[in-house]
């Protein structure tokens, strides 16, 4: 994911790029019905029963894919992957692929020994804001689309395709509409990724010098659970706020 910072990667920066993207886009496959379920949780209105009680269509992240899978077909629960495929092609590609060369210009290319933790962070917050800047169309075209799955039978929809999508939105609303919402986008999402690369190779930096590890497929493999970690507990909060 972040290469050691002692040792001088033989990817070039758009190798890393693409493989940075290929991975990402390859996680947007496996998750994308959690996401539209989370996205259906958060948009949904409770509907009120006769006695004036509410009712929420959706319950829990396992229940609400199994009630969309069942009243809209499997198909439904990947809803939006072609414009997040676009997302993680962008915002996967650059907020990773520029995390070495940004935080090498910011301790400077001579630089000797371990990177500060703070430099780590900064590098971090520039990559994923820069990152979710270029891709916030894709971002909302995404949202866009997995809401529109809950319109009830009948109800014609707005957009045919994340294309359509993507020019209806510049007829209709302006070119400026499809960065709606950066504001918010660029802080949740450059806080999550300081928070997740920068503790992938605070944990790498860490275990490389116990005796024994080697940078290899374990090592990889811990760090990147330590980032995960660290990731949902700091994005969570700000998932909520944002």
């Amino acid at each position: 994911m972040v290469a050691d910072s002692k040792a001088k990667s033989d990817i070039s920066l758009a190798g890393t790029f693409a493989s940075s993207a290929f991975a990402a886009c390859f996680a947007e496959i496996c998750t994308i019905p959690l996401d539209t379920a989370k996205v259906r949780l958060q948009l949904q209105k409770k509907a009120v029963a006769g006695d004036g009680v509410a009712l929420p269509k959706y319950k829990g992240m396992l229940g609400t894919v199994a009630t969309i899978a069942r009243e809209e077909g499997m198909v439904s629960l990947w809803k939006g992957i072609v414009p997040g495929l676009h997302r993680q092609c962008l915002f996967g590609g650059l907020r990773i692929g520029l995390y070495e060369p940004v935080k090498t210009l910011y301790v400077g290319k001579d630089f000797v020994g371990d990177v500060p933790l703070s430099k780590k962070i900064l590098a971090g917050l520039t990559t994923g804001a820069l990152g979710i800047m270029i891709a916030n169309p894709t971002d909302l075209v995404k949202v866009r689309l997995q809401a529109e799955g809950k319109l009830p039978p009948g109800v014609p929809r707005r957009y045919s395709g994340a294309l359509n999508a993507y020019s209806t939105i510049v007829k209709q609303e302006g070119f400026a509409a499809l960065w709606t919402g950066v504001g918010p986008n660029v802080a949740r999402n450059a806080i999550i990724n300081a928070a997740e690369l920068a503790s992938y190779d605070q944990v790498k930096q860490t275990i490389l010098k116990i005796p024994g590890f080697t940078d290899n497929v374990v090592t990889h493999l811990l760090s990147g659970l330590g980032a995960g970690f660290v990731a949902v507990c700091i994005g969570s909060p700000v998932d909520v706020v944002c």
